[in-house]
């Protein structure tokens, strides 16, 4: 083989090699963009515009209405209600599902042994439960009249509680239904955490006379900074997305006390027919998710720095 041409292999060697890594994530890159960036621009058209059901079939009946669906959705007295009902859920849950996922995975990983292993698998079956077997459930659980916790509650001589009838409880109980499904996943992700860390780092902490307490809090809850990061980050998407409960539990009421974000976009597009303003909603909630994750990943850069 010549000189020329071995050069020209090796080239052509080099180009293959560099090509590679696009040929490997393109699929993800485009599958991305199909399903992630492309909805995202098909929303903000049709934010600008008055889409209705109408309007689908036929599409020479749909106006451009510019900001319109933006400025009506800042005058709406339920958006804002929305918004609150949201935030009060996402300040209390948020920091329940972290501890409580937080503390399961320490219990788990000290105890050990067959129990445990039979306990990971209890912890997450809510995470992967249907959300009608979930509804039915927790319905009867939080029956007034016929469920079980009032009737716990009556037999230590308690006054039944309006678990969902009432706008204060409802709020409770949607926020208990969310995170006991929540702490399941998160439980499994700090296990596996915990399970990470190496033993020489709690064999090293023994000989120096740390007690267990000392060693969970200096050692292997600061070794499990990032998977708590993870964790805190997913858990404030969710809970900022959240719907699922509210829907199937109480459709939103009383008086809209449940009502969320999500559940008000679905309400003012599939109930009352109005894509083009549901359409602005859900833009308006994509910007807030943006920013608070953005704002926790600048916090994550800072304490690495």
């Amino acid at each position: 083989m010549s000189t020329t041409t071995a050069r020209r292999a090796a080239r052509a060697s080099s180009r293959s090699a560099g090509a590679a890594p696009y040929l490997l994530v393109g699929p993800a890159v485009l599958a991305l963009a199909l399903f992630g960036i492309l909805p995202i621009l098909v929303a903000a058209g049709v934010s600008l515009t008055d889409l209705n059901i109408r309007g689908l079939g036929d599409p020479s009946s749909v106006e451009f209405v510019g900001l319109a669906n933006y400025e009506r959705l800042v005058a709406d007295g339920d958006f804002w209600n929305a918004l609150r009902v949201t935030g009060i859920l996402a300040v209390v849950g948020v920091p329940t599902v972290v501890l409580v996922s937080l503390t399961t995975a320490l219990l788990l990983h000290t105890s050990g042994g067959r129990l445990a292993r039979i306990l990971r698998s209890f912890y997450f079956l809510p995470a992967i439960t249907a959300i009608v077997a979930v509804a039915l459930v927790w319905g009867y659980l939080f029956n007034s009249q016929f469920g079980l916790l009032n009737h716990l509650l009556g037999t230590v001589g308690l006054d039944p509680v309006p678990w969902l009838s009432d706008p204060t409880w409802a709020k409770v109980s949607v926020g208990i239904v969310a995170v006991w499904r929540a702490s399941g996943l998160n439980t499994i992700i700090l296990l596996a955490g915990l399970q990470g860390i190496p033993h020489e780092y709690d064999e090293a902490a023994q000989l120096d006379g740390a007690n267990r307490w000392t060693r969970t809090w200096r050692i292997q809850v600061p070794l499990l900074r990032f998977a708590l990061f993870f964790v805190t980050v997913t858990t404030v998407i969710s809970w900022l997305q959240f719907f699922d409960e509210p829907y199937v539990l109480t459709e939103g009421g009383p008086n809209k006390a449940t009502t969320s974000i999500s559940l008000y976009i679905f309400q003012q597009g599939f109930r009352y027919n109005q894509f083009g303003f549901a359409s602005a909603g859900s833009l308006v909630l994509l910007v807030i998710i943006a920013v608070v994750t953005l704002v926790q990943l600048r916090g994550r850069r800072n304490d690495v720095d």
